[in-house]
């Protein structure tokens, strides 16, 4: 069995479609009618159209079916004793064996649930192989948490673990300082400060265009030191959910960008022969693909001897961009709603669990990071 994605030859409908989820059985067939769900659940959904939620989509189906395979289970098998059915025992090894986290199991689990409803609409089952439970309505639920609303109640598959809020992890100015001591490769330096310094996600870092990259000191109507305003177009980058959006980059970073553009990407783009739209290459002039950035961050935490992931950084900066923000007497915004811009967060509630986090930091361990802030943010007001 094989996960693959389509290049453009794949056409739908006329067009064609890049970047689809394939899933593969040992024939060498599409695998149905998990395909044919996932046609359903990618093109008919309006809120599924990033290739990004595709890929995360596509793995999350193959991860569950490729279990199955590898254990000889049938996932039409409905009527198994409790405890007993493909979900549950699929739950189980994800929990027991991959050791992973509640929430991850039950994106997978929601994902699956999903597609067993579906399957049930359409007939392929007579029964599902979970029921349901109400539970009281804490927040709000994603897109596939499969939840029906009902006053301040919700049912929930019972299959689904019950999930708690883990503490958002960030790192501290001595921690980024030794980090940066660490990493000697100006590509994976340079994806650092840009996570770091703006907030961007890893898949926004790794595929950030070199045509965005100028010398701020050559361009008309900037101020030397202010931050600098980015629009971020999704037909140029992979952003999250397909959905434009602005961010800041400090004077600095620019400046950092532009040497690197010119001097070192030119040296590496020259291996490779091609022309990667990318900013950030590879040492054979590639762009940087997403194992290659987890790899890095997974080997950066063993040399500093503490963990370090892409997201932390996006935690970091968000929590002490706020803090500054709030304590700023010139801005004149809401500090809350620029770093939910920012990051591009459609709920400010989300954005509000840096509040939290601020508000239970001791008052030297914020004013300790003054310095660290102000080279996040900078002193000037954005272009």
């Amino acid at each position: 069995m094989k996960l693959l994605f389509s290049t453009r030859d794949l056409e739908i409908g006329g067009r064609p479609v890049e970047g689809f989820p394939l899933l593969i059985d040992d024939e060498c067939m599409p695998l149905q009618p998990a395909q044919n769900f996932l046609l359903h659940a990618l093109l008919e959904s309006g809120s599924m159209r990033s290739k990004l939620t595709w890929e995360a989509v596509g793995r999350r189906l193959y991860d569950y079916f490729a279990f199955l395979n590898a254990n000889g289970l049938a996932w039409d098998q409905t009527n198994a004793p409790i405890g007993a059915s493909p979900l549950s025992r699929y739950r189980a090894w994800s929990a027991g064996e991959l050791k992973l986290a509640p929430r991850t199991i039950n994106k997978r689990l929601s994902l699956v649930v999903r597609f067993y409803e579906w399957a049930s609409q359409r007939g392929y089952i007579a029964s599902l192989p979970f029921s349901d439970r109400q539970i009281r309505a804490h927040g709000k639920h994603g897109m596939l948490a499969h939840v029906k609303t009902g006053g301040t109640t919700v049912e929930r598959a019972s299959v689904l673990l019950r999930e708690y809020r883990s503490p958002i992890k960030f790192l501290t100015n001595h921690q980024v300082q030794v980090c940066r001591q660490h990493l000697h490769n100006p590509s994976h330096r340079l994806l650092f400060e840009l996570m770091l310094q703006s907030g961007l996600r890893s898949c926004e870092a790794r595929t950030f265009p070199a045509k965005y990259v100028f010398d701020p000191a050559g361009r008309k109507g900037l101020v030397e030191g202010q931050v600098i305003r980015m629009d971020l177009n999704p037909q140029d980058l992979s952003i999250k959910f397909e959905r434009p959006r602005s961010v800041d980059l400090p004077w600095r970073l620019m400046e950092e960008l532009n040497a690197y553009k010119n001097l070192e990407r030119e040296l590496r783009k020259s291996r490779g022969g091609g022309d990667p739209g990318a900013l950030v290459l590879t040492a054979y002039g590639s762009e940087m693909a997403r194992t290659s950035v987890v790899g890095l961050f997974g080997e950066l935490s063993k040399r500093v001897g503490f963990p370090v992931t892409a997201h932390m950084l996006r935690h970091t900066y968000a929590t002490y961009t706020l803090a500054a923000l709030r304590k700023s007497p010139s801005f004149m915004g809401e500090p809350l709603l620029y770093v939910r811009d920012r990051l591009g967060h459609s709920d400010v509630q989300t954005t509000a669990e840096y509040l939290h986090l601020i508000n239970q930091l001791e008052a030297q361990l914020v004013l300790a990071h003054e310095d660290f802030v102000d080279g996040i943010f900078g002193d000037g007001n954005a272009a």
